[in-house]
């Protein structure tokens, strides 16, 4: 990982409506996007997944992590990208997200992982009706994050 960046307000303190979230940026096609890190629990290499025959299309596979089989889930296909093989930059985001009332952990696939930084709301930006593959009721908000834009999901609506 590297070392953590913070966007600053410009006073001392950020405005009681602002939202700072500590998150892990990832690649996903052209797209970046920041999860948060309260939900990750681990980044690992990719490893072998079995299909699972009338699957969810974006939760294809069940993966093995230290011996628990969790689904593992490929947010290309949840957005109607193409999906895309491995590389030498893929990895698998372990999160833990609640769904239902209900912990549930699972993989998610990353084209690359960046670092562990900070956003803030402050630097929102509409989310375009048009133009995106995004579901508006995927997303939290959108930010910039070193000059890029930066698509903050809702998870549990994402994958739930």
């Amino acid at each position: 990982m590297q070392q953590i960046q913070t966007c600053e307000p410009a006073g001392n303190q950020p405005p009681a409506s602002e939202i700072r979230l500590q998150v892990l940026m990832v690649g996903l096609g052209n797209e970046i996007l920041a999860i948060e890190t309260d939900m990750v629990r681990e980044i690992i290499d990719p490893v072998p997944a079995t299909r699972v025959a009338g699957a969810r299309t974006f939760l294809p596979a069940l993966i093995n992590v230290r011996g628990n089989v969790i689904p593992l889930a490929d947010l290309r296909l949840r957005f109607g990208m193409p999906a895309a093989p491995a590389t030498a930059d893929t990895r698998i985001v372990v999160v833990e997200i609640e769904i239902d009332g209900d912990p549930v952990t699972l993989g998610i696939l990353a084209d690359k992982v960046f670092e562990v930084t900070e956003v803030s709301s402050r630097h929102t930006q509409q989310t375009p009706r048009l133009g995106s593959q995004w579901r508006p009721e995927f997303i939290r908000f959108i930010t910039k994050w070193n000059d890029e834009f930066v698509i903050i999901p809702d998870m549990a609506r994402t994958l739930g």
